[in-house]
């Protein structure tokens, strides 16, 4: 058996899985409020609001997700495909891991080690994934 191709295959489909999961969660008016206090202090994302509602914002926010998370499947048979999904994938992380710096009150402190409740610190892994897609369905030189 070969670890690494099943890890990267385990790894791209779990991915793709949670970004058409949470994507399909973007269109509900619950997830909509839940991601407005990220959306609206972060310095990549504020502007969405002005030029739409917080459920349109979460819409797109999700159609977004849903494409990546399409494009990551598609990888396995077309490397373009997956080189793209690979690249927003890295778009979808990098921003939602810049909202550990930008949410205000997303830090704290228990027992003297800092500490969130802010589920966005495992996108670490996810930004990883997206990196190794890129790199699988690089041109060959």
């Amino acid at each position: 058996m070969n670890h690494t191709k099943t890890g990267y295959t385990l790894g791209v489909a779990a991915t793709a899985l949670l970004l058409i999961w949470i994507g399909i969660f973007k269109f509900t008016p619950t997830e909509a409020a839940g991601i407005k206090p990220l959306v609206e202090n972060s310095f990549l994302m504020s502007w969405t609001y002005k030029i739409g509602t917080v459920q349109q914002v979460s819409n797109f926010i999700g159609f977004f997700e849903i494409v990546t998370g399409t494009l990551l499947v598609s990888s396995f048979w077309q490397s373009k495909a997956g080189l793209i999904g690979g690249y927003l994938t890295l778009i979808i992380f990098l921003t939602t891991l810049s909202f550990l710096a930008t949410t205000p009150c997303v830090w704290k402190t228990v027992d003297g080690v800092p500490t969130t409740d802010f589920f966005v610190v495992k996108d670490l892994g996810y930004l990883a994934i997206g990196l190794m897609v890129i790199g699988t369905n690089s041109p060959k030189k």
